[in-house]
């Protein structure tokens, strides 16, 4: 039998044997929320919430980057975008997001100068090509994607490119775990932790988080199998009563992490405060320049100052970002709210929950 077909039906196998597993120890009624929009897609996707017993509910958590990026972020982006002289990146998922009166798309189509692209390397080429004007890429994501962001910048510097600048609108994963158990209305029993994130800090990072805020935590992949693993891994921590950190994917995520990608962060970045919509203010839990790096950054550069923006009118995306609502408990789901003219950012990005909700969910 080929590599593949073998792999394959191993993992077919022993998916079969965890929904066993689980179907047979979940006693307890829990709340399981995965972090990652990355884990949320992939389990609509394959359906592993309907093949899971009644006790288990899974809840859709603050893993999107796009959705978790504040309205008084977007608003100043946007903004931003109006001023004469200056090119605006970003990842295609922001363009579409609304703001409080337009959207990137919107003033790309009144003739502003916003480019997609693919990374911020992309964008210091721009910079390299249009001497001229000043380049802004706006960086909004996880400690995924902050190092490429910090590499970046450690180019353009060697490079002496003083026309390139980003937006740090980046967030960290842990201070919201931190921030999400202190918040009155959320009911978690155990966390899914995110694959992509934790290659990068490392199992770790989320010790001292475990040991102030005792709950179970995996961390798992995004293969069926992977999510499973991690799920009957928290079913038996609960059924238990452990309350510990497991890594159920050791194949990728190590006890330090990615320490070439972290000292890239900390070379470029500092942690600062930020706001993330449905939460509000977490400390410690943005990416901020440090001091030798400052002039590149745009909010000091074109003296940006974020104005709190309330969310859209009836829009429920903050709710649905800490697992208080569904998009099911949305008045605007697929009325108002639809992927062709998204209200909420959760509708818009490919990692959001009320876009999964919409491709996958037929109940």
């Amino acid at each position: 039998m080929p590599i593949k077909y073998a792999e394959e039906y191993r993992d077919k196998k022993l998916s079969k044997s965890l929904i066993q597993e689980i179907q047979k120890n979940s006693r307890k009624p829990v709340r399981l929320m995965e972090v990652c929009g990355t884990h949320t897609v992939s389990i609509f996707k394959h359906g592993i919430r309907s093949i899971l017993p009644n006790t288990i509910s899974l809840l859709s958590g603050p893993g999107c980057p796009v959705c978790v990026t504040a309205q008084g972020e977007i608003d100043a982006f946007i903004e931003l975008s109006r001023k004469k002289g200056v090119i605006i990146t970003t990842f295609g998922d922001l363009m579409r997001v609304p703001g409080s009166n337009s959207s990137l798309q919107k003033e790309r189509a009144k003739g502003q100068d916003i480019r997609m692209v693919y990374s911020a390397f992309d964008a210091l080429e721009i910079a390299k090509i249009n001497p001229d004007k000043e380049v802004v890429f706006l960086g909004v994501g996880f400690e995924t994607t902050a190092p490429t962001i910090a590499a970046s910048v450690l180019s353009a510097q060697a490079m002496n490119l003083t026309n390139f600048s980003v937006i740090s609108a980046h967030k960290q994963v842990v201070p919201a775990l931190t921030a999400l158990l202190q918040t009155k209305e959320v009911n978690i029993n155990g966390f899914l932790l995110p694959g992509h994130v934790s290659v990068i800090i490392g199992a770790g990072a989320y010790r001292g988080f475990v040991k102030n805020y005792p709950i179970p935590c995996v961390i798992a992949g995004f293969e069926p199998v992977d999510i499973l693993t991690g799920i009957h891994m928290l079913v038996k921590q609960i059924e238990t009563g452990k309350k510990d950190l497991e890594n159920a994917y050791p194949r990728a995520v190590t006890e330090e992490g990615n320490v070439k990608a972290q000292t890239l962060l900390n070379t470029v970045f500092q942690t600062g405060i930020a706001t993330w919509r449905g939460i509000g203010l977490i400390p410690d839990s943005g990416l901020i320049f440090q001091k030798a790096y400052e002039n590149f950054d745009a909010t000091r550069r074109f003296q940006i100052s974020y104005q709190q923006a309330p969310e859209p009118k009836g829009c429920a995306c903050g709710e649905v970002l800490i697992g208080v609502k569904t998009p099911l408990d949305c008045a605007l789901y697929k009325k108002t709210c639809t992927p062709i003219h998204p209200v909420g950012p959760c509708m818009v990005s490919s990692e959001g929950i009320c876009a999964a909700y919409d491709k996958y969910h037929t109940g």
